[in-house]
């Protein structure tokens, strides 16, 4: 029962590592010229081709030839550039954020539509020199080939565009900023996942561990729904997505069971935690905001000493937490749709430490941010939040610290001092 059970967030997950893949794009593109270069050949068996005027095939073959020659040249140079862009990513922010450059959709295109225009002329070019076109059908491959050709001058000048800003770390910061927002709103309308929340009178049941190393990616709470039900248990979750798993580290608990429950049915039930080597942004909230961090971190080492970005940083992380602690909209439903499956809540103070341990650490002996983080997390206490306002409260005092300790002008120290003057009201 619980293998027929596919939920949309399981299938999102599974879409978004399908759309990760360089070669599914391109695969399905040139799967497409393929089938447009022989349903040409549909048109000679309709009246159509007494209205079409009589084309030379020395003219179509003139133009596929050249469409065949030049695409793939183009081909080979668009990847060339995008491995240039994904290097320059690694390099300039940081090697977490590769996955949001791979999945570019104008990259992506681009490649498709020079890929999948080769084989559209290559597979043409064939189709022709063996007479398989009649008088309409070839009329109507001239007007693909035409368009084709429209399409890959247009893709061509939109991922000119677009390849000199990929890779870029500004680039990078948005693409993370993006990928961060959209979990961050999908764990505010769902911060529970749709299940119930951990009661602390709860006892203690027994202990579900997974033999793989790894961080956990994406839970499907249908499976666990389903597999609580067959055994009428509550599964309360501990490792949420994003956390590092071991064979002695602890996925879930399994109370109120009334009868023993085999090894091989728990192993089931840890079938429901993707395991994987890398954490992902889609249901990590927290992850977008350490790879955020750590573009800062890079950003004011020595070797590029740029606070710019870190401020700049310094920012999307107040919006992000902003955006994240306002109200779900109303049509967003709330309501417990697994009753079995217990499910903790995202920890303020954790996303705290992820954000700003490491700009504090590695800005507090520059004065410009320093004076920025004071300020940012001042703003964050304004919020209203409790939880926001505490974590606020502890990293500026924390980040004060820090730069009363690295910074050696007594200027810069009372600058530092005057803009966390909000905490010692």
């Amino acid at each position: 029962m619980m293998a027929t059970l596919i939920s949309f967030e399981r299938l999102r997950f599974l879409f978004n590592r399908l759309k990760e893949r360089l070669w599914v794009r391109p695969l399905v593109v040139c799967l497409l010229s393929v089938s447009a270069v022989l349903s040409a050949k549909l048109a000679d068996g309709t009246p159509l081709g007494s209205y079409f005027p009589e084309l030379s095939i020395e003219s179509v073959q003139a133009l596929l030839s050249i469409m065949s020659a030049s695409m793939l040249v183009i081909a080979t140079f668009s990847v060339g550039s995008m491995i240039s862009a994904y290097s320059s990513t690694s390099n300039t922010a940081t090697p977490r954020a590769f996955s949001l450059v791979l999945a570019d959709d104008v990259s992506k295109n681009a490649l498709s539509t020079f890929v999948g225009s080769f084989i559209f002329s290559v597979v043409a070019i064939t189709a022709v020199k063996n007479a398989f076109y009649g008088k309409a059908s070839l009329f109507v491959l001239f007007v693909l080939t035409v368009v084709v050709f429209a399409m890959v001058i247009v893709t061509f000048v939109r991922w000119v565009d677009s390849i000199a800003r990929l890779g870029r770390v500004g680039s990078t910061i948005e693409k993370v900023d993006n990928a961060a927002l959209a979990s961050l709103l999908r764990r505010r309308n769902a911060p529970l996942l749709g299940g119930i929340p951990i009661t602390e009178e709860a006892q203690p049941g027994k202990e579900v561990h997974c033999s793989r190393i790894g961080y956990v990616q994406h839970i499907d709470m249908v499976a666990l729904q389903a597999w609580a039900e067959e055994f009428d248990v509550i599964v309360e979750v501990v490792a949420l997505p994003g956390t590092f798993t071991a064979p002695n580290q602890v996925l879930a608990y399994v109370r109120q069971a009334s009868q023993d429950i085999a090894d091989k049915d728990l192993s089931r039930l840890t079938k429901a935690f993707q395991i994987g080597d890398d954490r992902l942004f889609d249901d990590d909230p927290r992850f977008g905001l350490v790879v955020l961090s750590e573009i800062a971190g890079r950003a004011l080492s020595p070797g590029i000493n740029d606070p710019g970005t870190a401020i700049k940083i310094i920012g999307t992380l107040i919006r992000l937490i902003s955006q994240w602690n306002e109200p779900a909209p109303d049509n967003c439903h709330k309501k417990v749709l697994y009753d079995r499956v217990a499910v903790p809540s995202l920890s303020v103070p954790d996303m705290f430490d992820d954000a700003f341990t490491v700009i504090a650490r590695d800005g507090a002996g520059v004065v410009e941010v320093a004076v920025r983080l004071q300020k940012a997390l001042c703003s964050l206490a304004s919020l209203g939040d409790e939880d926001i306002s505490k974590s606020a409260e502890y990293h500026a005092g924390l980040a004060l610290k820090r730069a009363r300790k690295s910074l050696d002008i007594e200027e810069d120290i009372a600058h530092v001092e005057k803009a966390a003057e909000f905490w010692c009201q």
